[in-house]
């Protein structure tokens, strides 16, 4: 269709506005309109009703509940989907004659289908749909879905019937978006032993709208068996279903419900047509941003970047590979869409050119159709907001690394170039990110006790602020602890009574100084072992703060002796951790090896450390990766009296290998700057000394004249991500 030039902008505004007529305006139900009852009820509000039933205990009327909010949400998505579809054709004849007229007639024309479009989607979403459930959600709920939580509740409520195959199944579809939630995968370990509950129940409810990343996984692990063949198809199929999930989100984003643009007022004074044009932007907006939720996985809070082209890039070589260069030439055309200068790319074109001998057979080697009208909408779309952003003072954020800069209006430019640069920058960095430690620690100070040696430091290690020494306890020392932590451990202590938290092939106990004290007060440990159980938290402060050359005070927060045993008969097959990879003071996300520092992390912890007591088991070894949670740097093996130290930050992901045989027995410590956090536990143990009578030996902490609540009850409330458990992160 070839439009006039002039009123190109105009006529896909129209287009938009269309929507926005529809999105914004409910009117009355008609005479004719079904009743209230048998329309589909928003899902929010079932949601609401179905977590207030699970706090009542409520478990069968909660798991309804929960059910229906979810098949609620997925019947929206696929009426939304019919209605756009059946009114694609609605206001043609208008539509038609927008070629062929000029002047006020275009506008008209251009008004009768945009009258036309508006009230075929309204009318179609009001015979499926209630009023209030047409309505746009809060952010809140958007949260809770996209992580999953209905399927949390479940799994609980489902138990709690008694209907194991249902709650093995919620428990895996959860899981699924919130690999770090350690209990879950607990659950799902006891749910596989339970009789009952078939391999079938461990499948992801959520998969048809995750196809993508299935097959994005399995071309990846194609690829790195040198599975060429098999990669090519798994990526051909990833590219079409990722348009396909694109698409999909689009067609959400146009038809469901959306807020007016905010009135400026006043000073403002927007008339229709710029209120018009604001909605219409932020449309655009919503769909350009498919990009970022498609390539975003479940319960993750980055993007895969590039998501697209990556994909054009992994499947041109794949096919060069596998022996299909037409092939890798028609897919690297499609590459070069997004990316026309780049020269690794064009390098790579000439050799499958020579490889085919110079027969290039244009017609056969060029890109997807799919593919070019994927970028000629995507580029008419950004033109339309950037125009926004210069002369509307409209706010858009592109979603796209790719974007070309003559699509960007020079008086934004030097913004734009520096933004992308920046980002550019950050990619590039890469691994090299993962060196720079904001800590304030600098490794290689003094070791201030006679008989500690460094047996291993940064270099040996291959990170930054790791330190390894030898000879912080003695032989004797080692057995008295471990008489102690065999006298007075409990099961579960810190992770809320639970055996085994972290795998269920090994259990778990703990103790601290406090309750050791407690025990020894009542003559049920010996009160030098309780001692010495605080004294070396003392000593490892003092030597870590030497080492690490710790500009201010370093504070105690939390002391635990933690014993792992492995589970007799339960090892063989055995493929998971004894502790996963994770880091200390932030929320890891290997996938874009972004490390957030929020709740339900330890924020407050800034230095990390692990006082071995023994050696006689198998396996239990401490091990360093890097962002990637994959690629290993280092690894500690266990002895009596040998201490390592690393900064708490994303520059020391670490885990902790399977405990295969025998009772591995640790001094878990962690330590802030900030006397805020210190551990009052530990000053409440030392007060019942004190109060005894006996005299508690201790350097001075840079006490200050007033006495500051212990952080963990004062600190700021702040939003909890669903995914990570918030009990104690032990090493």
């Amino acid at each position: 269709m070839s439009l006039l030039s002039g009123c190109f902008a105009a006529y896909v505004a129209f287009h938009l506005v269309a929507v926005a007529v529809f999105s914004v305006s409910f009117a009355a139900p008609s005479r004719g309109s079904p009743k209230a009852s048998a329309l589909l009820q928003p899902y929010d509000l079932l949601y609401y009703s179905g977590v207030r039933a699970y706090f009542n205990k409520e478990w069968g009327k909660a798991a309804g509940l929960l059910e229906k909010s979810i098949a609620a949400k997925d019947s929206l998505h696929r009426i939304r989907r019919r209605c756009h579809d059946e009114c694609a054709a609605a206001g043609k004849e208008a539509f038609d004659k927008l070629d062929s007229e000029n002047g006020n007639l275009w506008d008209l024309w251009a008004l009768d289908w945009i009258q036309q479009k508006a009230e075929c989607l309204k009318f179609c979403m009001g015979l499926s749909v209630t009023h209030v459930g047409q309505l746009p959600v809060s952010t809140d709920i958007e949260y809770e879905f996209s992580s999953r939580n209905p399927y949390n509740f479940l799994q609980v409520t489902y138990y709690k019937v008694e209907k194991l195959q249902k709650a093995a199944s919620a428990a895996h579809t959860y899981f699924m978006a919130n690999p770090n939630h350690l209990e879950m995968r607990n659950n799902i370990e006891k749910y596989r032993r339970m009789k009952g509950v078939r391999e079938d129940a461990f499948q992801d409810r959520e998969i048809e709208h995750e196809k993508h990343w299935v097959l994005y996984d399995s071309a990846l692990q194609h690829e790195a068996s040198s599975d060429w063949v098999k990669a090519v198809e798994k990526w051909k199929a990833c590219v079409n279903e990722t348009m396909k999930q694109i698409e999909e989100c689009r067609v959400q984003c146009e038809v469901a419900s959306q807020p007016l643009p905010e009135d400026r007022g006043v000073d403002g004074v927007d008339g229709v047509f710029e209120k018009a044009a604001a909605l219409s932007l932020s449309l655009l907006a919503f769909r350009q941003s498919c990009v970022t939720q498609v390539a975003t996985r479940p319960g993750r809070i980055s993007a895969q970047e590039d998501f697209l082209p990556l994909q054009l890039e992994h499947l041109h070589i794949a096919q060069f590979k596998a022996g299909d260069v037409r092939g890798a030439v028609q897919t690297l055309h499609a590459f070069l869409l997004f990316y026309p200068s780049d020269k690794d790319s064009l390098g790579n074109l000439q050799l499958y050119y020579e490889s085919l001998g110079g027969d290039t057979e244009p017609q056969s080697t060029q890109p997807a159709q799919e593919i070019v009208t994927y970028v000629s909408r995507s580029l008419q779309e950004k033109e339309l907001l950037y125009f926004g952003m210069e002369n509307l003072d409209f706010t858009f954020i592109d979603p796209d690394l790719w974007t070309p800069e003559e699509v960007v209006p020079e008086s934004l430019r030097d913004v734009w170039r520096a933004e992308k640069e920046k980002m550019n920058d950050k990619m590039q960095a890469g691994d090299e990110q993962e060196e720079v430690d904001d800590s304030g620690f600098f490794a290689g100070g003094p070791v201030p006790r006679v008989g500690v040696t460094i047996t291993m430091d940064d270099l040996s290690l291959k990170g930054t602020n790791r330190v390894v020494l030898d000879g912080v306890m003695t032989e004797k020392e080692c057995e008295r602890i471990l008489h102690l932590a065999a006298a007075a451990t409990i099961a579960g202590d810190g992770y809320r009574g639970r055996r085994s938290p972290h795998t269920p092939h090994e259990t778990f106990e703990g103790l601290t100084v406090l309750r050791a004290v407690k025990l020894a007060q009542d003559g049920l440990v010996n009160q030098t072992d309780s001692r010495l159980l605080h004294e070396l938290g003392e000593r490892v402060r003092d030597l870590l703060h030497s080492y690490f050359r710790s500009p201010s005070g370093l504070f105690i927060t939390f002391t635990h002796l933690v014993c792992r045993t492995a589970v007799a008969g339960d090892q063989e097959g055995r493929m998971d951790l004894s502790h996963p990879v994770h880091v200390d003071n932030c929320l890891l996300e290997p996938e874009t090896k972004q490390c957030w520092r929020e709740p339900p992390a330890f924020i407050h912890r800034d230095l990390s450390a692990i006082l071995y007591l023994n050696d006689n088991f198998d396996g239990g070894e401490l091990f360093f990766t890097s962002r990637d949670a994959k690629t290993e740097t280092a690894r500690v093996k266990p002895s009596c009296g040998r201490l390592v130290g690393f900064s708490s930050g994303p520059v020391n992901p670490h885990g902790v290998t399977a405990v295969t045989s025998g009772r591995r027995c640790a001094l878990a410590l962690w330590f802030s700057k900030e006397k805020l956090y210190r551990d009052m536990e530990r000053e409440e143990a030392e007060a019942i000394w004190a109060a005894d009578g006996q005299q508690v030996v201790k350097k001075d902490e840079e006490e200050e004249g007033k006495v500051i609540r212990n952080a963990r009850s004062q600190a700021p409330k702040e939003r909890r991500r669903g995914n990570v458990v918030g009990g104690r992160d032990e090493l």
